[in-house]
């Protein structure tokens, strides 16, 4: 079986794109799964009384995506994939939810966003997991919770303090996102669609959407603009990296560091206010651009302002990983071992935490980081620790990242007019977001209209392995344990 191959950013006609039947293309996923590589997508595209089922892999070493599909031809199941690449189990959920598909063996076929809410009455209640035993109980927490965090609902099934299985319920906010982009044509909406899609990762969800449209119409945008895009997502790592350090510290009463990393945070965020009248970067990026540039004196007062963080953010990252009382409650708590996190395919900062050296700025690069190598960095504990000490170390990574982009920010235009949008045509647009890979894949029509937009936030892989770190766990520890994945509600309730 021959799949296409392609790079990220690479429109391709749909007729390129091979064709087979749903049981070779299973038998020829695992083949390559077992070989190296690694699972992006797996989602249908409706057409004429079928669903055409596509799958995207990923040969991270070699740069290369692997793209085929098989055409169901009325046929309404297949062999599940799960139970010999459980990293499929989610994405096999969602196709079953929507399009009625049943992956025959699936080990847990249950909703993933339909049925949640109970909006439905005709949709079947959400089926949780239960344990038996006098010693068992359960703790459920929200949907609606204490503080301005969106819906979703843990079920915890312990013994005394001990979690022995947690699961997580999401999809109460049926948003239909993917649904709005092939609704609207305007690309101006489109872009403001692409910066909701999770409102802490605006530049990484909005540059994937520009990214797409540019590559689908043949656009070079300018340097320039690729130097700020890179700027502005460096800078939205950092800001939220910082925001995660203080929540933890919080959590386990260091409210030096708290404070500290909160003030950090502030900075950061008003640095891309400064840039372009939002803290959270909206209306920075558009499609052929940006639509904001840095000034000679803004670009001298970043720099100012970047090198006080640092100095900062070092002194209280010293402080916080030197503490006693801090590590005893970050080590050896929520461990995720590499071999689970590639098992259920984590990515991001998650991942590297618990040895995956994974990062499309390095393996797929897009933008300005096709200009310059990213170094990805990993530690292997898989803990709390793991995941707290490897957002300092990318804060450090990022403040050098902006501050030899503003050293090359040349003159020249800060963006150009969109070329037309070439018809059934397909692209694949993957970025890294700050929690990891942003993936979005846009499939135009005969008209050159969005016909499909398919996007996955980092949290649709990720939120099982926040699960899984709670096993054998203390239930007090859930709190700083769900603070180092800080995982997105909205980014998957899509």
């Amino acid at each position: 079986m021959k799949w296409l191959k392609i790079r990220n950013l690479q429109a391709v006609p749909l007729a390129r794109i091979p064709l087979f039947s749903m049981a070779e293309l299973r038998e020829n996923i695992i083949f390559q799964m077992e070989s190296g590589k690694r699972l992006v997508q797996f989602f249908g595209v409706p057409a004429a009384n079928t669903v055409t089922v596509y799958v995207l892999l990923a040969d991270d070493l070699h740069s290369q995506l692997y793209l085929a599909g098989a055409n169901m031809n009325g046929q309404k199941s297949f062999t599940s994939i799960t139970p010999q690449v459980p990293s499929f189990h989610l994405f096999e959920r969602e196709l079953f939810e929507q399009f009625g598909i049943t992956p025959e063996g699936h080990p847990w076929l249950k909703p993933v966003r339909s049925g949640i809410a109970g909006i439905d009455p005709n949709e079947s209640p959400y089926p949780f997991f239960h344990m038996a035993g006098e010693e068992v109980h359960e703790v459920g927490v929200g949907p609606i919770h204490a503080g301005v965090i969106e819906p979703g609902h843990f079920r915890f099934s312990c013994t005394g303090e001990m979690v022995h299985h947690l699961e997580i319920e999401l999809g109460f906010q049926h948003r239909g996102l993917e649904r709005l982009f092939i609704k609207n044509r305007k690309i101006l909406y489109l872009q403001k669609l692409a910066e909701s899609i999770a409102g802490d990762t605006v530049i990484g969800h909005a540059g994937a959407f520009s990214a797409a449209m540019e590559a689908l119409s043949g656009t070079k945008i300018p340097r320039r603009a690729e130097l700020i895009r890179t700027i502005a997502q460096e800078l939205e790592r950092i800001g939220v990296h910082l925001g995660d350090l203080s929540a933890l510290a919080g959590d386990v009463a260091d409210a030096t560091g708290n404070a500290v990393f909160g003030a950090l945070r502030t900075e950061i965020i008003n640095t891309s206010m400064a840039i372009c009248g939002s803290r959270f970067g909206r209306g920075l990026l558009t499609p052929g651009g940006v639509n904001y540039d840095i000034s000679t004196e803004l670009r001298k007062k970043i720099i100012v302002t970047l090198n006080a963080v640092e100095e900062k953010a070092t002194l209280a990252a010293d402080v916080l990983f030197a503490s006693s009382s801090v590590l005893s409650r970050f080590e050896k708590t929520g461990i995720v071992t590499e071999e689970t996190a590639r098992q259920i395919g984590m990515v991001g900062p998650a991942a590297r935490a618990s040895g995956i050296r994974l990062d499309i700025r390095a393996d797929f690069p897009y933008s300005a980081y096709t200009y310059f190598p990213v170094h990805t960095f990993a530690l292997n504990t898989g803990d709390v620790f793991a995941r707290a000490y490897i957002r300092f170390i990318e804060i450090r990574q990022s403040l050098s990242i902006i501050r030899e982009q503003l050293a090359n920010l040349s003159g020249g235009a800060i963006s150009t007019p969109l070329g037309n949008i070439k018809p059934e045509h397909l692209v694949v647009s993957l970025s890294e977001g700050w929690r990891g890979e942003i993936a979005h894949i846009a499939i135009t029509d005969k008209k050159g209209q969005l016909g499909r937009y398919k996007i996955k936030d980092p949290s649709f892989h990720n939120w099982l392995a926040l699960a899984l770190s709670l096993r054998n766990e203390g239930i007090s520890d859930f709190p700083i344990c769900n603070k180092s994945f800080n995982l997105s509600y909205c980014g998957f309730d899509l």
